[in-house]
């Protein structure tokens, strides 16, 4: 086992984002470049010099098409998600070379190893006021709540708020010596589950709501996409 070099890094990258593109052009699916990513193809042909990962995007319908038969289209590449993994630590997916290690100490998640990140749209209320109050400040409290479970101190919130829910995770885990192994996933679901409660109704703008930000857009943005160098 040894090191990469940042090039060999983004170069099993690059193959895996080949293989997912491959895939969905074969299935009909719509993935798209998102966020730095798609900064990068625009203003450098490629990566943003100091990013080190890539960035997609998909619809929820297409996003559960991947879900259920990307894994077995090559053996080498795995997508995880909290939806068919239980203790995965994100609210979207991601594409793992198995072939690798990734040693990320942010995270506990077995079986790490280099990846893309999938990052699914919802349909989103056409009310802005019903976006920030029933998605982002709803998801921005179950983070917080979430600290009371972790090792770290809170950094979401005013300090008098961050250090009670400090003081509270302290008198929890003496209370129960230790949190139960899936209390840690417990606000992952959540947000999950939150993203999709318009799924149902026909709106004019999707949102990312499992991402560390809710970006909103009309659909139709998303309906002609173009090719890009990347």
């Amino acid at each position: 086992m040894r090191r990469l070099t940042l090039d060999e890094i983004r170069k099993i990258q690059l193959e895996i984002l080949d293989t997912v593109m491959d895939f969905c052009a074969e299935r009909g699916i719509n993935c798209w470049l998102n966020g730095g990513t798609l900064l990068g193809a625009v203003r450098h042909k490629g990566y943003v010099p100091w990013d080190d990962d890539i960035d997609l995007g998909m619809l929820r319908p297409d996003y559960d098409r991947f879900m259920a038969e990307f894994n077995g289209y090559n053996p080498r590449y795995e997508f995880r998600s909290i939806e068919n993994d239980p203790e995965f630590e994100f609210a979207f997916g991601k594409v793992f070379d198995n072939t690798t290690v990734l040693d990320e100490p942010l995270t506990n998640i077995t079986g790490m190893a280099l990846n893309v990140d999938i990052f699914v749209m919802d349909n989103a209320p056409d009310d802005d006021r019903i976006v920030r109050d029933m998605f982002r400040k709803r998801i921005a409290y179950v983070r917080l709540a979430n600290c009371v479970k972790e090792h770290k101190f809170p950094k979401v919130g005013s300090l008098p708020w961050r250090i009670c829910v400090y003081v509270y995770r302290i008198l929890w885990r003496i209370a129960h010596f230790f949190p139960p192994k899936s209390a840690r996933f417990d606000y992952i679901r959540k947000i999950a589950e939150n993203s999709k409660r318009y799924a149902n109704e026909k709106t004019a703008r999707v949102g990312d709501f499992v991402g560390w930000h809710c970006l909103v857009c009309r659909r139709e943005l998303l309906a002609n996409l173009t090719e890009l160098e990347f």
